[in-house]
């Protein structure tokens, strides 16, 4: 629910962003810009959300329609303008965002954390794999960034947006090839797997004695 709701916040966030900066502006125009900037991949907002986000933004009284506007036999469009609670509504999401943070929610995560369930070999071949798909990624961002394109048409914040894109798929590349490396020299300790819960057990026991030991209250969970 948590992620849901997160997902809603940063996708009302941007529309009222995009809307704000180019208002009167139907959907389409939104949609077009968001996805030249890619953000399906690094905000999960996807093309088909847009026109959803825009009507029920308009129906809270955050966006106000303005007019409707028809070319040839393509269906009709609505601009929009964003309302006094819709300025509020996104200056509150943008200082919220500008200075919280939130760690971001991975699956791969969740699957690594479940390591020892997986053949060693088949977990170091899977982190080169994703390693190389990073890379693939990184590879496109820059190649964006060089681009006439983005050069040409996007605002230089934008680019900047890319580089961060760039900057963390190398870093987790990284990480991904040094851990692959890790596996294949040995260091994962299979008994801390399921088979090595007496193990844990008394490490954490040894942990919670030393702790009391030292006057530190605060727990250690298991």
């Amino acid at each position: 629910m948590a992620i849901t709701l997160l997902a809603m916040s940063t996708t009302r966030l941007m529309i009222l962003g995009l809307v704000r900066w180019l208002q009167p502006v139907h959907g389409y125009l939104v949609r077009r810009e968001l996805e030249s900037w890619n953000v399906e991949e690094w905000a999960a907002i996807a093309p088909g959300s847009i026109y959803h986000a825009l009507r029920k933004l308009a129906q809270e009284g955050m966006l106000e329609e303005v007019g409707t506007e028809q070319v040839d036999a393509r269906p009709a469009r609505t601009s929009y303008l964003v309302t006094a609670a819709g300025e509020q509504e996104f200056q509150e999401l943008l200082r919220r965002y500008w200075w919280d943070y939130k760690a971001p929610v991975d699956p791969f995560q969740v699957a690594f954390s479940l390591i020892w369930a997986m053949p060693e070999n088949e977990a170091a071949a899977a982190l080169r794999h994703r390693a190389a798909r990073l890379r693939t990624i990184a590879g496109g961002f820059t190649a964006m960034l060089a681009s006439e394109f983005m050069q040409a048409t996007k605002p230089v914040h934008v680019g900047w947006m890319f580089e961060l894109s760039v900057g963390r798929a190398e870093l987790e590349a990284d990480w991904c090839e040094r851990t692959a490396d890790r596996i294949e020299a040995g260091e994962l300790r299979a008994e801390w797997g399921p088979a090595g819960l007496d193990e844990r057990s008394e490490a954490m026991r040894v942990l919670r004695a030393q702790r009391e030991r030292d006057g530190q209250s605060r727990p250690i969970e298991e």
